[in-house]
C-alpha cells in the first residue's frame, strides 16, 4: 500500500494485520481520487472509518489542508500514527479514537465543517445514510462537499440523501464506490 500521488506520492504505508480493517486497494484509491479531484485547493477531509489512514493521507497529499481521522480500533490507531509519521507533517492530521457516531456529535460541538467525507465502514455495519443525514442536520458539511462511500457492491444507497445527490457509482470487484455532491435543487 502506498500514497498514489501528490506531495507524499510513492511513500509506503502500513496496513493493519488481520480482518479488523479492509485497506482500500491502491487501484481503487487511485480511481476514487481521479473521480473526485484528482487534486484539491485546501479544505478539510473527514475519514470516519480511518482504518490505516491511507485515504485521509492521500487527500492531504493531493491538497487538502487538514484531515480528521476517526477510528475506534486501538491497533488501527497505532498504524494510522505510523503512516502519518511518513508524511513528516503530523500537524495536518487529527486522530480521534472513538466510535464514528460519537465523533459526529463531537464535531457538531466543535462546529467543524468538512469539504470531503470518506465513508468506508466495516461492511457488516453500514450506517452510511443515517450518518450523512446526521452530518447534514448538524451543519457539518460545506456546500461544495464531496461524500465518498465505499461499500460492498450489493449495498444500494439512495439517489438523494437530503441535499446530496448521487453523481457517480462504480464497482471494482466486490467494492462499490458511490459519490455524492451537494445539489441546490434538493433543499
Amino acid at each position: 500500500m502506498r500514497v498514489i500521488s501528490g506531495e507524499y506520492g510513492g511513500r509506503r504505508l502500513k496496513a493493519l494485520d488481520g480482518d479488523n480493517t479492509r485497506p482500500t486497494t491502491d487501484k481503487v484509491k487511485e480511481s476514487i481520487f481521479n473521480m473526485i479531484g484528482p487534486y484539491f485547493d485546501g479544505g478539510t477531509v473527514l475519514d470516519l472509518y480511518a482504518g490505516s489512514g491511507g485515504l485521509a493521507i492521500e487527500a492531504v497529499s493531493r491538497g487538502m489542508e487538514e484531515a480528521i481521522c476517526i477510528e475506534k480500533n486501538f491497533a488501527a490507531i497505532k498504524i494510522i500514527k505510523e503512516n502519518i509519521a511518513v508524511t513528516k507533517e503530523p500537524e495536518k492530521f487529527t486522530i480521534k479514537k472513538m466510535d464514528a457516531n460519537k465523533a459526529l456529535d463531537l464535531l457538531k460541538e466543535e462546529q467543524k465543517k468538512v469539504d470531503l467525507v470518506l465513508l468506508d465502514p466495516p461492511y457488516a455495519k453500514q450506517e452510511i445514510e443515517k450518518q450523512i443525514v446526521h452530518m447534514l442536520a448538524n451543519h457539518l458539511l460545506n456546500e461544495d462537499v464531496i461524500v465518498v462511500c465505499e461499500t460492498d457492491k450489493s449495498v444500494e444507497l439512495p439517489e438523494n440523501i437530503g441535499q446530496l445527490t448521487k453523481v457517480r457509482e462504480t464497482v471494482y470487484g466486490i467494492t462499490q464506490i458511490t459519490i455524492y455532491k451537494w445539489e441546490e435543487d434538493n433543499e
